[in-house]
């Protein structure tokens, strides 16, 4: 897998999960097929194009710790993601150090490994359309 699939699998997957969900870095590195590659993940997503179509929800994905991921000093990456984490739902704490954290055995999104991972946008946008008649 080149650079540019690698991107691709991370953002297809990344698209996947549900709104009101996490999941971390090194588990979208084990749905992809590429295990050992969290931090390649975390890379995958600081190179997204914030006007990619469809939209890939970047804050949903967190450290295995359940924290944020600082983005270093002057940076408010960590705000951002927290403000879209709390928009959607998802109780984000303040942890004894200062960290942002989420607790993942609330929040957490971790489908097996060679599950069939589902859109769960195009199933609803599916239920909504379907007019069988089934009576």
């Amino acid at each position: 897998m080149d650079s540019a699939e690698f991107h691709a699998a991370v953002y297809d997957t990344v698209r996947l999960i549900p709104p009101c969900r996490v999941t971390t870095y090194g588990h979208i590195a084990k749905l992809i097929g590429m295990p050992n590659y969290s931090r390649h993940v975390g890379q995958a997503l600081k190179f997204l194009d914030p006007a990619a179509n469809p939209p890939v929800p970047w804050y949903r994905v967190i450290g295995a710790s359940g924290t944020i991921s600082s983005r270093g000093p002057g940076t408010d990456g960590a705000q951002r993601q927290r403000d879209e984490l709390v928009t959607e739902g998802v109780d984000v704490t303040i942890g004894r150090t200062g960290e942002m954290r989420v607790d993942l055995s609330v929040w957490g999104w971790f489908p097996a490994p060679g599950q069939p991972l589902i859109d769960s946008q195009a199933d609803e946008d599916r239920s909504e359309n379907d007019t069988t008649d089934i009576s």
